[in-house]
């Protein structure tokens, strides 16, 4: 295939080119969580007016989903502001007033984040009983030795034997467990329990780390996400607070919603002659629908631009309108690129970035909020956590579908009372999470009652008055909670993931035998009535002749931003919004001095 070079005339560049004639780049934005906020703001803010934010679903937000019931606010997606001490979320949050209201309690401290601070976990056992006080924090100093020692691999270059199998999970059980088995002043009973309580401290890791399994997670990479300093907090009047802080900068027209994306077009103008095209809507729809003259004309993709030129990408949406862009900044989650990149990009993505999505680990994660019309715990007690004394010998995180709850690893109590009520949220991942998504409530709540009953001892325990979960991982849009570091992945494959494209030491990728794509003709979008039962035309996008010029290739042309991006600060709701930052800040640097220089 032909070698497509740029001129290093400026006539030819063609960022000049397109600010020569339009004034200002076109930017796309897909996904409207705090990634794609981030960005859009951002890119506002330094002048550019051609943004467009394509959100799939009903609503803003992404993993951010605050709900209200009475007074109290419910979050089933991000909970806490993990850390103060330069954490963009908590800065945010504080100068808007938004902490005002949290108490002292809400700000917990240590590894693991608490609806508060005060009071102790309770440690139950599956025969309705509570594991002395004195061995629940002999074992918990035990299991925090052990679990510093999994940072030391990464932070000092420790090499990881074979034994671990490379597994946090691993590692962390069969250490512990050996340190248990070898204390000779423990008897055998409290052995026991002590080696279930493995397990139990080993499920909420797993949730911790959004992983099925903590198995799963790399012991060789676990060190490199990096925690902010600082106490977590709560924010009372709602996490979706910060989503709302972040769309007042954006203008209401922007950010259309309802608008699932099928796919992106990239790396259109070097890779094929001037031809048929897609045909996008007016060129002042694709940003709103305002129904005044002048602004929705139809003209054929590249309006605004000279005869000759290409648009280097075209984002194609399910309801068949067709969108030009010179950028698009992708902020879907790791789940949805593990599902559909293969469908979602054409061409399709290069080699080592469609690796580093399968390397890359994303799990889910979910919430099942209990409200009860009294407290059957004591005002002590800020957590009931499940111990199952027949998994002292356990190896594995995995159940049967039939078994699902045994998954649960317990129940936090939320706080403070007064404003939320007497509510438990419990915590669940991994394949079972996902059988307990597909369950009905009253079922849910039935097998939880029925185990809380069990754990307490306490058979007059009565079934919650109100229910309410999460289901991130059957949701088509996310497809998991946030992303890990799997075993066999490391930081490496988050920069991979992040690498806009196309890529600047070669202007082709993912080419094979000289096909960029391969596509129907033509593309019938079935809905009713009206302007969209119609049919949209696509080109089949093959390369080139060798006789044919190609036209320079257009840099970043697909960034990539989320969570799942940031190399320290994955899963996080701060590493969302940084990463959007980030993407953002490469298009401003590519067109400062353009900008400068006037057009």
């Amino acid at each position: 295939m032909q070698s497509c070079e740029s001129s290093g005339d400026s006539a030819d560049d063609p960022l000049s080119r397109g600010l020569r004639r339009r004034g200002q780049p076109r930017v796309v934005v897909i996904g409207a969580g705090l990634a794609g906020l981030a960005a859009a703001k951002a890119l506002l803010e330094q002048g550019f007016t051609d943004v467009t934010v394509l959100e799939a679903s009903s609503r803003i937000g992404g993993r951010v989903q605050s709900v209200k019931l009475g007074h109290a606010t419910f979050e089933l997606g991000a909970t806490w502001i993990h850390g103060s001490h330069g954490n963009p979320i908590y800065h945010l949050a504080e100068a808007n007033g938004l902490l005002e209201e949290t108490t002292d309690g809400e700000r917990s401290v240590g590894r693991i984040s608490r609806y508060s601070k005060n009071g102790v976990a309770c440690y139950l056992t599956n025969r309705g009983r509570r594991i002395p006080k004195d061995v629940v924090e002999e074992f918990s100093d035990l299991y925090n030795e052990v679990y510093n020692l999994t940072q030391e691999f990464f932070r000092h270059g420790k090499p990881v034997n074979a034994e671990s199998q490379n597994s946090v999970g691993v590692f962390t059980r069969e250490e512990v467990r050996n340190r248990i088995r070898d204390d000779p002043d423990d008897p055998e009973a409290t052995k026991r329990l002590k080696l279930a309580m493995i397990q139990q401290y080993l499920k909420v890791e797993s949730c911790e780390s959004s992983s099925h399994s903590i198995d799963e997670v790399s012991l060789s990479a676990f060190g490199e996400w990096t925690e902010i300093p600082g106490a977590h907090h709560i924010i009372p009047s709602g996490f979706m607070r910060v989503v709302e802080l972040l769309a007042e900068g954006i203008p209401a027209h922007i950010i259309q919603l309802g608008k699932p994306v099928r796919c992106v077009h990239w790396d259109q103008a070097s890779a094929r002659p001037r031809g048929p095209e897609i045909e996008p809507r007016g060129e002042g729809d694709h940003n709103h629908n305002t129904g005044e003259g002048g602004q929705g004309g139809e003209e054929p993709l590249g309006g605004g631009r000279d005869e000759d030129e290409q648009w280097p990408v075209v984002v194609e949406c399910e309801d068949c309108e067709v969108i030009p862009a010179d950028h698009v900044i992708v902020t879907v989650s790791l789940g949805v690129l593990k599902r559909q990149h293969a469908s979602f990009f054409r061409p399709g993505l290069p080699v080592e970035k469609v690796a580093a999505i399968h390397r890359l680990g994303i799990g889910t994660t979910d919430k099942i909020f209990l409200e009860f019309e009294e407290p059957f715990w004591g005002p002590e007690c800020n957590s009931l956590q499940f111990v199952w004394e027949d998994e002292a010998e356990s190896r594995t995180l995995t159940y049967p579908p039939e078994l699902w709850y045994r998954k649960i690893c317990g129940f936090d109590v939320l706080y403070p009372p007064e404003r939320y009520g007497h509510v438990l949220s419990g915590w669940i991942c991994g394949e079972e999470a996902l059988v307990m998504e597909k369950c009905d409530d009253e079922a849910v709540a039935e097998i939880c009652t029925e185990m809380l009953r069990q754990f307490t001892g306490n058979p007059n325990i009565p079934k919650p008055r109100r229910i309410l979960r999460s289901a991130w991982g059957s949701d088509p849009y996310f497809r998991g909670s946030y992303s890990y570091t799997q075993v066999g992945s490391s930081g490496a494959d988050v920069e991979k993931l992040a690498k806009p494209l196309p890529y600047t030491e070669s202007s082709k990728a993912a080419v094979s035998g000289g096909v960029l794509m391969s596509a129907p003709s033509s593309l019938t979008c079935s809905m009713d009535g009206g302007f969209w039962g119609q049919t949209c035309s696509l080109l089949a996008f093959l390369a080139p002749p060798p006789s044919l010029p190609c036209l320079p290739t257009q840099p970043m042309q697909v960034l990539f931003s989320g969570e799942a991006t940031h190399r320290k600060y994955y899963s996080t709701t701060h590493g969302a919004l940084l990463s959007g930052q980030r993407e953002a800040a490469r298009l401003i640097e590519m067109y400062r001095d353009l900008f400068q220089q006037g057009t």
